[in-house]
């Protein structure tokens, strides 16, 4: 497989668990090592297991607490695979280990880490899973905003921490945890909770995947309350379906998992419990599609489609095996809306790899060479930076898009991926290209969103059109053949639908390429009965919106600050700019200043500046954090006053700011 040079490897970071923790890493104490326990632990423990520690193999043991705690011995070190109630801490001198190198979460139930303040106590360095961070270190943050009245969120996440717990790592997808001999692989398994992973890798001559609660046993799961998210909804099953597929698919020798007894020669025993939740998902819910089942198929010899994916996917496979995807979001629309929902407000939502090995194995992929978003919608591109971290994969895009990639906290758009995209290659306007032995031309295509391109293609004799979410076919027994959408908050103008559907028709696509659903024929009448239905739509905006240049009433961000997702350190100053879109045929004098918390400071208090008719200028201030500032209010809210052509329009600009200590 072709990498990328990789994140650095996961593992004990000492000098940023000091910083988090506020203490100095050593030996087990003298309660650890079963002498009197006088420490003032935060969270006193009531209780304690009355099992010993089972010798699974020469270097791996078990404890069965709250859940199994897992031993991996490196002479006198050991590295703990959960937690339970902390227990473990009292028997580890009777395996002669002095000295916990630090604990790995395979996820953030109270059973796995309900002594973690024990540990935080005896200075061993917690790591958790990355999607699921915020519910270990900011727990009391998510139990004072976690909805309890009018529920219909129904996921478990309330059996989460309590109290906060510092956290010296974070165990990212697909990475690997480097420690002594130990090479272990850190693989995504969302299902008993949507953050979950496995640790996988050699332990005592055996590949050992420690799969937390995906499994209990051979054909077993600990409960099905875990596995249902949304209010009736089987979606939890779906994932549990696939991430025992994938699991299943690394051949492990022997699974430990965190309730039940270690199993070896796995594979039947997920195969069989995989065969048990289908039938239940499929009695329960006859006719829905499972994301595991999702397959992409041929369009063209070269063009390969996957459809069932959140967005439509296309992959342009070469002579030579090197692939061109044009988009690559989540696995289904239950992955995008499971792992969409439990994304906390500064994170980005999981990923996990899907169709890849299909292409590899019945179509001829080799590589991954280029990557192309059709426009910056997170579902259509979620899965970029694990393309470019695990492949190798180059990032082109049209010019428009290239700082919304590479500065998602920039805007307040619809949509946008929470983690930056490096790009190697702007595609301008009406730009040729050549890809191995395709052509292809990219214009600018707005509607559905400003940062939207159209391509066009010959391939295997089809005159191609990539489209993204331009258009689309119809709902059953509608009157036409096509449809579009239309959200306000991606940045619309009266005339961007019409502007993209001419594109589309002055290039006469034989096949639309859509960004949802499956490709189908370019007829070009029913895409002139769109273009109808759309320049009727412009009139509409004319007759309903007070304002006679009706774009002011239908971009919601014609001005607004940038970036708008600003970070800062208590103490310090940073720039902060405020853009301004003018849609009038005249220029645009305008006068602003920034609503501040109490005790900040913006400079100059008043901007001035002229904005040209239809175009657009800005305007920077220069913030200033105090030192002093409270710690309990990391984000908080600023506003732009404004003054437009001697007209006072209030504070109609807005940003939020994270301030770092």
């Amino acid at each position: 497989m072709k990498r990328q040079a990789p994140r650095k490897a996961a593992g004990f970071n000492r000098r940023e668990f000091i910083k988090s923790a506020g203490v100095i890493a050593g030996g087990l104490s003298a309660a650890t090592r079963g002498g009197a326990d006088t420490s003032a632990h935060p969270s006193p423990v009531r209780f304690a297991p009355q099992a010993g520690l089972t010798q699974v193999s020469a270097n791996l043991y078990l404890l069965r607490d709250t859940c199994n705690v897992y031993v991996l011995k490196n002479g006198d070190r050991a590295l703990l695979i959960d937690f339970g109630s902390g227990h473990i801490l009292k028997l580890l001198g009777q395996i002669g280990v002095t000295k916990v190198d630090a604990i790995l979460h395979t996820h953030h139930h109270r059973d796995q880490c309900q002594g973690d303040a024990r540990a935080v106590a005896e200075r061993i360095p917690i790591h958790v899973p990355a999607h699921e961070r915020y519910l270990f270190e900011d727990a009391e943050n998510f139990w004072r905003n976690r909805r309890v009245f009018h529920l219909y969120y129904v996921r478990n996440d309330f059996f989460t921490l309590t109290r906060n717990v510092p956290v010296a790592g974070v165990l990212h997808d697909y990475d690997k945890f480097q420690w002594g001999p130990y090479e272990l692989l850190i693989f995504p398994t969302p299902g008993h909770t949507l953050g979950s992973i496995s640790l996988v890798g050699n332990v005592d001559g055996k590949k050992v995947a420690f799969s937390g609660d995906l499994i209990h046993s051979p054909g077993k799961v600990v409960n099905l309350y875990e596995l249902q998210y949304q209010y009736g909804s089987p979606d939890g099953v779906d994932f549990a379906i696939f991430s025992l597929a994938k699991l299943r698919e690394l051949a492990p020798e022997l699974v430990c998992p965190s309730h039940g007894e270690p199993f070896p020669s796995p594979q039947a025993g997920m195969t069989d419990l995989i065969g048990k939740l289908k039938g239940w998902y499929e009695s329960y819910s006859p006719g829905s599609s499972l994301t595991v089942e999702h397959k992409p198929f041929a369009v063209t010899p070269h063009l390969i489609c996957a459809h069932q994916t959140t967005s439509s996917f296309y992959a342009i496979i070469s002579d030579s095996g090197k692939a061109l995807f044009v988009d690559y979001g989540s696995a289904s629309w239950n992955f995008f809306e499971g792992f969409n929902t439990a994304a906390p407000v500064n994170d980005r939502m999981r990923f996990v790899e899907h169709t890849i090995p299909e292409l590899k194995a019945q179509y001829g992929l080799k590589s991954i060479d280029v990557a192309m978003p059709s426009h910056m919608h997170d579902d259509h591109l979620n899965g970029f930076p694990h393309l470019v971290r695990h492949y190798g994969a180059k990032i082109w895009c049209f010019e428009n898009m290239v700082d919304v990639l590479q500065k998602p906290r920039g805007y307040n758009l619809g949509c946008i991926l929470a983690e930056p995209i490096k790009v190697d290659r702007s595609i301008r306007h009406g730009e040729k290209f050549r890809w191995e032995e395709f052509e292809f031309t990219v214009f600018h295509s707005p509607g559905h969103t400003e940062y939207q391109m159209a391509m066009f293609a010959e391939i295997d004799g089809a005159r191609v059109a990539f489209t993204g979410d331009a258009l689309f076919p119809a709902d059953p027994g509608a009157p036409y053949q096509l449809r579009h959408n239309l959200i306000f908050r991606n940045w619309v103008e009266n005339d961007s639908h019409v502007r993209s559907l001419r594109t589309i028709l002055e290039h006469e696509p034989t096949l639309i390429a859509p960004g949802h659903g499956k490709p189908f024929l370019g007829v070009k009448e029913d895409m002139e009965d769109l273009k109808h239905r759309l320049e009727k739509h412009q009139e509409y905006f004319y007759s309903v919106i007070a304002d006679p240049d009706c774009n002011f009433g239908m971009n919601p961000s014609w001005v607004r600050l940038y970036p708008y997702q600003l970070q800062a350190r208590a103490g310090s100053s940073v720039p902060v700019e405020l853009h301004v879109r003018n849609y009038r045929a005249k220029p645009m004098q305008m006068e602003a200043a920034l609503v501040l918390p109490a005790g900040w400071g913006a400079s100059p208090e008043v901007a001035e500046l002229s904005v040209p008719a239809s175009g657009d200028s800005s305007a920077g201030f220069t913030l200033t954090v105090p030192q002093d500032w409270d710690r309990a209010m990391p984000r908080v809210a600023l506003a732009a006053d404004i003054m437009a052509d001697g007209q006072y329009l209030g504070e109609i600009a807005e940003g939020v700011v994270d301030v770092g200590f």
